[in-house]
């Protein structure tokens, strides 16, 4: 299976799916680190891909969303966005807007104590 079906599979079988270097318990850069924040704050089920264990994966997945930078968060099989977007979504309400649209369960309640404190 080449790297291209790899990234399509694991995002059409999972529901929210992020693209990392480390792990969701480990991350290993700081952009990284704050999306799996925002994420595990928020109680989000998802599938982190450490793209630093497959060079192969890691270069794959800036060609499958034409996007040059890592992380990049996945929902429901669509491209949502990297480190930048995801913070400002989560601080617009967007991100919850798009979590509930898509039937992805999270704590509404972590999501507006993220907003306050960032207010």
């Amino acid at each position: 299976m080449s790297a291209q079906d790899t990234i399509r599979q694991t995002v059409t079988e999972n529901d929210v799916v992020l693209f990392m270097k480390g792990t969701k318990m480990a991350p290993q850069c700081g952009f990284s680190q704050r999306v799996a924040g925002v994420l595990n704050y928020m109680q989000i089920e998802y599938r982190d891909v450490n793209v630093l264990a497959d060079e192969e994966i890691r270069q794959g997945i800036k060609e499958y969303s034409d996007w040059p930078t890592i992380p990049q968060l996945y929902v429901k099989g669509e491209f949502v966005g990297g480190c930048d977007i995801v913070t400002e979504m989560t601080l617009s309400g967007e991100l919850d807007t798009l979590l509930e649209q898509s039937g992805v369960s999270f704590d509404k309640a972590a999501a507006d104590k993220i907003r306050e404190a960032n207010g």
